[in-house]
């Protein structure tokens, strides 16, 4: 399924980058490529895509190269009916993607499900990273019997209104609700104008694995038992405190297995901090590229 619609779609200007498309695992993969020099490489999560960085497109892209994709069926990216939304094939179309486009020295910043994605690519290949930029992410796989958010949805027999409802569900992962406007919700809304095209934001919270008999947690145990591969890059945290998904506990999480990474706490930032307060964590990307 394709989504020629939204390919030249700049949302009244808030996205204003050329679209760019690499034919992957037999369909179309979107992402930005903007600037030049040191790769910058942003990975979004549920249910965003790259209009999630389009404020740190246009100010990082001015001293580096910006690159960000949009996962299967999410986006500008094409929403084949035919693959498993899992992580193991979005982590694969990433590494064609990337080794494709020949990056190396790589600064990855990964927010929710980009964490796996991103952090899988880097543990799969450690020689084409430099740094690390970690927000509001977690990887593992929870213990058998737990409940992860959306479970009182299935119970409910709502999860798929909830879910298709996706500029809501951006809605209620911000927490200055003044920073949420009409173009923004029509942006998020947009790749999704009907229930097919809803495939991968439906497959995507119930990936999240339970137990190890998932179907996805055999991948994620891989990568959670390989972060050591990546222990000498520079890293830095950067946390959103008001997230209802992520608890505050993971921040510790990370501190163990990166030990002395440096933390950004921002008080008023949810689980999109990247809506919460873009200008100030730009600031921190920047800093943290120049002194590394």
């Amino acid at each position: 399924m394709k989504r020629d619609f939204l390919r030249n779609e700049t949302f009244e200007g808030t996205f204003p980058y050329i679209p760019h498309y690499q034919e992957i695992n037999d369909f179309q993969m979107h992402y930005v490529d903007e600037g030049a020099g040191e790769p910058i490489v942003m990975f979004h999560g549920m249910p965003t895509w790259s209009y999630l960085y389009r404020n740190f497109i246009e100010s990082l892209s001015k001293n580096n190269r910006v690159v960000v994709p949009d996962q299967m069926g999410f986006g500008k990216s094409d929403v084949p009916q035919d693959k498993p939304y899992r992580l193991e094939q979005h982590l694969d179309n990433t590494i064609k993607l990337l080794v494709g486009l020949d990056l190396h020295d790589i600064t990855l910043v990964v927010q929710d499900w980009g964490g796996p994605i991103g952090i899988g690519f880097g543990v799969h290949h450690p020689e084409r990273i430099k740094r690390m930029v970690i927000m509001n992410t977690s990887i593992g796989v929870m213990k058998e019997g737990s409940k992860p958010w959306y479970q009182p949805l299935v119970e409910k027999g709502i999860y798929e209104s909830v879910i298709s409802n996706i500029g809501d569900l951006v809605k209620s992962g911000i927490y200055n609700k003044n920073m949420v406007n009409g173009i923004m919700l029509k942006a998020y809304n947009a790749p999704f104008p009907d229930k097919e095209s809803l495939i991968g934001a439906f497959a995507w919270p119930k990936d999240i694995p339970v137990g190890d008999s998932h179907p996805s947690a055999a991948i994620m145990k891989k990568i959670r038992n390989n972060l050591d591969v990546l222990k000498d890059k520079q890293k830095i945290l950067i946390w959103g405190m008001k997230d209802p998904i992520f608890p505050i506990k993971t921040i510790s999480w990370w501190e163990k297995s990166y030990p002395g990474i440096k933390k950004f706490e921002i008080e008023n930032a949810s689980h999109f901090l990247q809506e919460d307060a873009p200008q100030e964590i730009i600031h921190i990307i920047q800093n943290f590229i120049a002194e590394s």
